[in-house]
């Protein structure tokens, strides 16, 4: 007997459960919703910067006018003087003439004296019309940055929100009946055919409840693409064979209904919607190099164990779980069959390097590496170590590593002389006014290199006020200390000069609540609203308080402290990177203290500093934690803040995002740290 190909029909309807359409359903309401209001907010956003951009093109032309009023009041001011000279003058002349008439003279006196006072008079109406208008610029800034970071957290709820949609849409349930028909060969039983058969008609009725799970899909086009990486599995809940039937042929047709349930390995939702990884966290760790790790492709395979039919009769089975191949986590090229080894790297050596001394420089073959204690991991070979310290004689010399390998360098003085000046020593700048600083806890200053960099929005997720990139050069190094000023060396400085900070002597400090600074009289770099300790950052100063601080130390030290600018600022953050966080693209877990970033700190308050692992220059907290002040530029009519802070959005706490306020503006959020110059 000739054996007939194989044929089947299939036919199949994705019938959801209410209960699964009804969180479909909830869940795209949600993301509408939050889409909705993240349409009005940006609008306002935008609103608000063009209000803002006008408000400061006014403040301008005031300005302009002012200048104005103040040149003429000079000239005005010359005119009365030579008006009252010519009338003094004939006044004089009077006594001998009274005939002389100086009417005019008068009149030209009583003239230039209103124009005078009119002028004086509108440089008040000026003066304060333009301190009116700044006020507006002020209040306009805070609202714009509240609403910077109220789109931020939206956008993170929506992330959040299209996660959780399609992980239900995975999950959903429906019943397929599928028709299916093959031959039997002639080496089987009739009851190894049926198996055979249902075995086919189930791994059929599993394909098409994926296709359809996918077509289905709200962000179809977007996942699609994407769908080796999603690790969809099939839950077989149960399986009813409706009809089934041999022919006089030898064929065997079956009638199957199927119910079944979708899976999908949460951990990869992210990287089907190119998002964060930390909006998955919650469902378990992502597969480390998401895009070389697939499923196989389709249709599946399954074992004996795998397919267990119930007797005809009860036309019911057991529950079992219908699982696509599986391929081990590989490296792919453009075709996920095809395996790249990884290229070897080279050998990379760790190299430690001490010194007798603080705040010197290390260099590397000519490269500036900071200062000691110094880590670093450098390729087998022979390098040139050189340490400085202004005041003491360069340590060199030459290393061959092979090895991990630690060298302590004992850094010489130079003798005194009229020349080089020897600066003080560590034990008389610690004995001078030990008193007022004994107490105060160290914040080691860092040396930051010189170089050049790119300094902007170089990924593409960043504010308007990032843009364009611009290249930067530092000619010079310069120290930066290595954590935010802290509440201990704060209350240094209060205890030694008596100083008030603008929120002890106005109106308190703003406090963020509900999506705004609220403002609370009873908040100060003492009591900001949450329990701190000496360790934490000082927050609730101004920039000038910040600029008070820094003279001090300045006269305390003998060295120029001081804001950093925002080059210095970005520069010595990114301390050499490229991406948006100093180890990545993305924000992780519990990797910093900002909004939602998983650390026991988030939303809650400031954490004590240092308490993250630092940048490559040494460098804590530049991400999260409290906003900073940075140098106000001339051109600037406000003041720029950089790092993010605690109870604001991880994106927010981006290398370049900047934000800028009023010079008096005050908040919990906000704290500072101090460049050196050398």
């Amino acid at each position: 007997m000739r054996i007939a190909s194989l044929s089947f029909l299939v036919s199949a309807t994705l019938m959801a459960a209410s209960v699964t359409h009804n969180a479909w359903a909830q869940d795209t309401a949600t993301v509408n919703a939050i889409e909705s209001e993240l349409s009005v907010k940006q609008a306002e956003l935008d609103n608000y910067t063009q209000i803002l951009d006008k408000h400061l093109s006014e403040e301008t032309r005031l300005q302009a006018q002012l200048d104005m009023l103040r040149a003429r009041s000079s000239d005005l001011d010359k005119e009365k003087n030579q008006a009252l000279d010519a009338m003094n003058d004939l006044y004089r002349r009077l006594i001998d003439d009274p005939a002389i008439d100086i009417s005019e003279a008068q009149t030209r006196y009583k003239n230039s004296v209103m124009e005078h006072k009119k002028n004086k008079d509108d440089i008040t109406l000026q003066l304060a019309a333009i301190a009116s208008h700044r006020k507006d610029i002020e209040q306009i800034r805070v609202t714009k940055h509240t609403l910077v970071n109220t789109l931020e957290n939206l956008k993170d709820q929506l992330s959040t929100a299209r996660v959780e949609r399609l992980r239900n849409e995975f999950t959903r349930e429906g019943t397929l009946t599928v028709d299916h028909t093959i031959n039997c060969k002639r080496t089987e039983t009739l009851a190894a055919c049926e198996q055979r058969g249902q075995q086919m008609a189930l791994q059929k009725a599993t394909k098409r409840f994926v296709d359809q799970l996918f077509a289905n899909l709200t962000e179809h086009r977007l996942v699609e693409p994407k769908r080796n990486l999603a690790g969809a599995q099939v839950q077989v809940i149960n399986s009813h064979v409706v009809s089934s039937a041999f022919s006089g042929q030898g064929n065997y047709s079956v009638n199957l209904s199927v119910t079944m349930r979708g899976d999908v390995n949460n951990s990869r939702l992210c990287s089907l919607l190119s998002l964060d990884n930390r909006f998955c966290a919650e469902y378990g760790t992502p597969l480390a190099g998401a895009v070389g790790s697939y499923q196989a492709n389709y249709p599946p395979v399954y074992t004996d164990s795998q397919l267990n039919f119930a007797d005809p009769q009860t036309r019911t089975s057991n529950i079992q779980v219908a699982r696509l191949n599986t391929a081990p986590v590989i490296e792919v090229t453009s075709s996920p069959n095809t395996v790249q080894a990884k290229p070897k790297q080279d050998l990379m050596v760790p190299l430690t390097l001490r010194s007798n001394v603080y705040d010197d420089e290390v260099f590397i073959n000519g490269v500036s590496y900071g200062s000691t204690k110094l880590s670093v991991k450098l390729p087998a070979g022979t390098y040139d170590i050189e340490i400085r310290k202004l005041g003491y004689k360069p340590f060199k010399k030459k290393v061959t590593i092979r090895k991990a390998r630690t060298i302590n360098a004992k850094l010489v003085k130079k003798p005194e002389s009229i020349a080089v000046p020897t600066p003080k020593s560590e034990q008389e700048s610690s004995q001078k006014s030990a008193n007022v600083i004994s107490h105060t806890p160290v914040n080691k200053v860092v040396i930051v290199p010189a170089g050049s960099f790119q300094m902007g929005d170089l990924v593409g997720n960043g504010l308007a006020n990032e843009r364009p990139v611009i290249e930067k050069v530092l000619s010079s190094s310069y120290g930066m200390q290595s954590k935010e000023v802290t509440i201990g060396e704060f209350r240094a400085f209060v205890e030694s000069t008596g100083y008030q900070t603008a929120a002890e002597k106005g109106r308190g400090c703003a406090y963020y609540k509900d999506g705004e600074p609220i403002w609370e009289l009873d908040y100060n770099w003492q009591t900001p609203g949450y329990q701190q300790a000496e360790n934490f950052p000082v927050v609730c100063v101004s920039y000038d308080d910040a600029k008070a601080y820094a003279n001090w130390l300045s006269g305390e030290h003998g060295q120029q402290y001081r804001l950093p600018n925002e080059v210095e600022w970005e520069y010595a953050a990114r301390a050499g990177t490229t991406s948006e966080y100093p180890w990545g693209n993305e924000i992780g877990k519990s990797l910093a203290n900002c909004g939602w970033c998983g650390s026991e700190w988030s939303n809650k308050s400031a954490a004590p500093v240092g308490e993250f692992a630092p940048n490559h220059y040494g460098l804590y907290d530049t991400v999260g934690n409290v906003w900073e002040w940075t140098q106000k530029r001339a051109s600037q009519s406000g003041v720029t803040v950089r790092g993010g802070a605690w109870n604001f959005a991880p994106s927010l706490a981006r290398v370049s995002t900047r934000l800028e306020l009023a010079t008096d503006f005050r908040a919990n959020y906000i704290g500072f740290r101090l460049v050196r110059e050398r």
